[in-house]
């Protein structure tokens, strides 16, 4: 089992920037890739960035590339998601996730364990 708690949530202008944290507990993070997600409200949840086990590779959703950074830290069992740049829709409940399959995966249902999400709200 892995427990995941996210923080860093709040408002922000148009413009600006946030840093989310997810800290891990349980079994040995390092086993696990990692996954951010974000939901709006009456959308689905969308994939928004990945990490691998090491931290050494990464994906994004193409509407994130440039503004978003996802890393971690395997030795405080923390990953991290950089967002800068922040629009209004951006707003929504942001989600860490792991997986325990091998390779970066967007797709909600290769994740094993998920976050309760923090809210994150851009306004213009």
């Amino acid at each position: 089992q892995v427990q995941l708690v996210e923080s860093g949530g709040g408002s922000v202008q148009a413009g600006g920037s946030l840093r989310l944290s997810c800290a891990a507990s349980g079994r040995s993070f390092s086993s696990y890739a990692m996954g951010w997600f974000r939901q709006a409200a009456g959308k689905e949840r969308e994939f928004v960035a990945a990490v691998s086990r090491s931290g050494g590779r990464t994906r994004y959703a193409d509407s994130m590339k440039g503004r978003f950074t996802i890393s971690r830290d395997n030795a405080k069992s923390t990953v991290y998601l950089q967002m800068n740049s922040l629009k209004p829709e951006d707003t929504a409940v942001y989600y860490c996730a792991a997986a325990s399959t091998v390779g970066l995966v967007a797709e909600t249902s290769r994740y094993d364990y998920w976050g309760q999400g923090t809210q994150v709200t851009v306004s213009s």
